[in-house]
């Protein structure tokens, strides 16, 4: 014999769909929110790597900065020594200058001449003496003339007579040359030259 359902079969299958409705809805809201959990967990993972990041180059910078600054201290530094050692080559390269100054007056120097003072003043010499005869004095600035060491002679003052007493008083000036690096002269002519000198 046929069962027949006598019970409202629409009213339970609505009751059902409601039913799946209201859990795949639960489902999905669990699930929007799980997702909008996840993304707020990710993103504040990432921003916290960022300022891990930003506080680790600032870190960076920051020592880099000192070390820049160290770096300029030492040019500064060197600079300063590089200055000093050029003062103490330029003090160890005019040592033999004077030595050489002073054998080339004597070398220039011609016989009846007399010194009394030399005077420097940077380059430039300023020599005070007296000579026997003005033609001294002349043989005196062609010496200079032709020397290795000197150059330029420029006589300012030549006294001669009564008021200067014996000969004549003379300041003659004169340029010191700029030293060749490696230039020796030999010593044959040196003393060729100081005897041509003496003559």
């Amino acid at each position: 014999m046929p069962s027949i359902n006598l019970l409202p079969w629409r009213q339970a299958l609505r009751q059902r769909r409601k039913k799946e409705f209201l859990i795949g809805l639960a489902g999905a809201v669990l699930l929007a929110a799980m997702v909008t959990l996840l993304t707020h967990l990710t993103v504040n993972s990432m921003i916290d790597a960022q300022h891990r990041r930003n506080d680790l180059l600032k870190a960076e910078i920051a020592e880099l900065d000192k070390a820049i600054e160290q770096i300029v201290a030492l040019e500064e530094q060197k600079g300063r020594m590089i200055a000093r050692m050029q003062v103490i080559e330029t003090l160890q390269s005019s040592r033999p200058e004077v030595v050489k100054l002073f054998d080339e007056m004597v070398a220039t120097l011609p016989e009846g001449v007399y010194l009394t003072s030399v005077k420097q003043t940077g380059r430039k010499l300023e020599f005070n003496g007296v000579a026997q005869s003005s033609t001294r004095v002349s043989a005196f600035m062609r010496n200079i003339d032709a020397s290795a060491t000197l150059s330029a002679p420029d006589l300012k003052v030549i006294q001669t007579g009564r008021d200067a007493g014996p000969g004549a008083q003379f300041t003659l000036f004169a340029q010191l040359r700029a030293p060749v690096d490696g230039e020796e002269e030999p010593a044959s002519k040196r003393s060729r030259r100081v005897s041509e000198a003496r003559q």
